[in-house]
């Protein structure tokens, strides 16, 4: 019951974050605007760009989940995050797709614990990648975003974010023996001692760090194509200062897939950079298009696996 109730309010959530957004826009533009050969090719090159995101993310988690005791091949890794990315944007929650990626390592042999803990630190490495990103164009964001409260907001995430993942990594690295046995932190404290040992380490390090921003420059890139798609008046430096900040608040979960939150946050941030409001709802119901397209091909994936014929078996539990 509690889960269904959940569910239903960020249905709620995202309907009316949509609708509110949805009035600054004028779909039949929009379409007559994409309605062309370039522009066409524009959101096929967002769609390549976002097929190679998810195999760069394959990379990284290929790593981390060796370090967590469940080792997964490159092919089979792939096959998974696509199939999260289906599950991503139909299950009535922003982390639906990690559930059914931990509920398909789990069933491949690497057990629940270990599974759970390589999806957890993927996630964790993923925030810290982000917050980091957010900061180092800090300089450059504040000039470009005048208004006071755009500023304030900007700071509030970006700082909040990165203090967390931030307090995640000291976790791991604290002496005290309590944090290893007590129930409250025992599952965290073991997160933090592998996302610290993944991190810093001379061998993997390096290449998680490259994977990580490599991820976020991507969707960037992405973000980028549709903006070329219906020829916004957006320079990239621009998009490269307002998507990560707009990711990041849409990772929180209190709507489905994004959907609402990402259209809101983006009119937001446009409207704060001296930029058109609608234009970021646009950038942003093409961006999100993009997404279900890509995830759709993921639902394929998945029909023709042989992990849902056993499905069955074992019902997909999705966390709360």
């Amino acid at each position: 019951m509690r889960r269904i109730l959940f569910s239903t309010i960020k249905i709620l959530i995202s309907a009316a974050l949509l609708y509110l957004a949805l009035r600054k826009v004028n779909l039949t533009e929009l379409a007559l605007r994409i309605d062309n050969p370039a522009s066409l090719g524009w959101i096929g090159l967002a769609i390549a760009a976002s097929f190679l995101q998810i195999f760069v993310g394959v990379l990284r988690w290929r790593e981390i989940s060796a370090e967590c005791g469940a080792p997964i091949g490159t092919r089979q890794a792939m096959r998974f995050n696509l199939i999260g990315t289906f599950f991503n944007q139909t299950l009535p929650s922003s982390i639906g797709g990690d559930a059914v990626r931990l509920w398909l390592v789990a069933r491949g042999g690497a057990g629940w614990r270990a599974a759970t803990y390589s999806i957890f630190v993927d996630r964790a490495v993923g925030l810290i990648a982000l917050a980091v990103i957010i900061v180092a164009s800090l300089p450059w964001s504040l000039r470009l975003i005048s208004d006071p409260h755009g500023r304030s907001a900007l700071l509030f995430v970006d700082l909040a974010a990165l203090a967390g993942g931030a307090g995640f990594l000291v976790l791991g690295r604290l002496p005290w023996p309590w944090l290893k046995h007590w129930w409250g932190t025992h599952h965290l404290h073991a997160c933090s001692v592998i996302a610290n040992r993944v991190i810093f380490s001379r061998t993997h390090g390096p290449s998680i760090a490259v994977l990580s921003l490599s991820v976020h420059v991507l969707a960037v890139v992405i973000a980028w194509c549709v903006v070329q798609s219906i020829a916004a008046p957006v320079t990239f430096g621009q998009t490269f200062q307002l998507i990560p900040p707009v990711m990041l608040i849409t990772m929180v979960p209190i709507s489905i897939a994004g959907w609402g939150v990402r259209e809101a946050t983006m009119g937001l941030a446009f409207g704060y950079a001296g930029l058109m409001t609608n234009e970021g709802i646009n950038v942003s119901l093409l961006f999100g298009a993009v997404s279900f397209i890509v995830g759709a091909f993921g639902g394929l994936v998945w029909i023709f696996s042989a992990e849902k014929a056993a499905q069955g078996a074992a019902p997909i539990e999705v966390p709360e």
